[in-house]
């Protein structure tokens, strides 16, 4: 975990209503550790445009920039690291790759894949959906808090929590073992981008850690 100094609020840019520079902007401002491009259906040029674009918003600052799914475009547009899913390209094949890369992703869905994933040292996984997503037709059923308990439980890896967490939802799931939480369309909004990342900043730092409380 060389490349992961602390985790915090993880913000996932999908089709932002904002604008992916608003957005980015608003994050590099408020100071969210991760935000991570996940364009599913644009072009390649596209893709690799904005990520261009996002890359010199983060560029010098303490905010790190992952790119979804794809680690070619990820090491093409200078990104920290990369995130990949159950179906992508193996971890250690892409890692091999692009050793440029600092940090690299997985995503989970179930306990038995989060205790699965040591052997392949991700730097940190995603766990989710905890709740119903509204960006993403996931085709899986929702954790729950209590799902996401028994998935940080199984593993020592950073656990990132995604799927349908809003504002409300930081300080349970934090509670729940989360190491990061990642959020998307409650953020997004527009006219209302930086004040609701900055109030989602303040309420993870808030929030009391698994295991820390009273």
């Amino acid at each position: 975990m060389s490349a992961i100094e602390r985790f915090g609020l993880y913000l996932v840019l999908t089709d932002p209503v904002a604008g992916y520079a608003r957005c980015a902007e608003a994050a590099v401002a408020a100071d969210v550790r991760y935000v991570q491009l996940r364009m599913k259906d644009a072009p390649r040029a596209e893709l690799l445009g904005t990520a261009q674009r996002l890359r010199a918003i983060m560029a010098g600052t303490s905010t790190r920039f992952i790119v979804n799914d794809d680690s070619d475009l990820a090491a093409e547009a200078g990104a920290d690291g990369a995130h990949l899913g159950q179906e992508d390209e193996p971890l250690a094949t892409a890692r091999r790759r692009h050793p440029a890369l600092r940090i690299w992703g997985l995503s989970t869905h179930n306990e038995t894949q989060a205790a699965a994933a040591a052997a392949l040292a991700p730097d940190y996984i995603g766990v989710g959906p905890i709740f119903a997503s509204t960006t993403k037709v996931t085709g899986r059923p929702a954790l729950g808090l209590d799902g996401l308990r028994k998935a940080c439980e199984a593993t020592s890896l950073p656990v990132v929590a995604i799927g349908g967490i809003t504002l409300a939802d930081v300080a349970e799931a934090r509670a729940a073992g989360a190491s990061g939480i990642a959020m998307i369309a409650d953020l997004l909004v527009d006219g209302e981008v930086q004040a609701r990342t900055r109030r989602a900043v303040a309420a993870f730092a808030a929030a009391v850690p698994a295991g820390q409380g009273g």
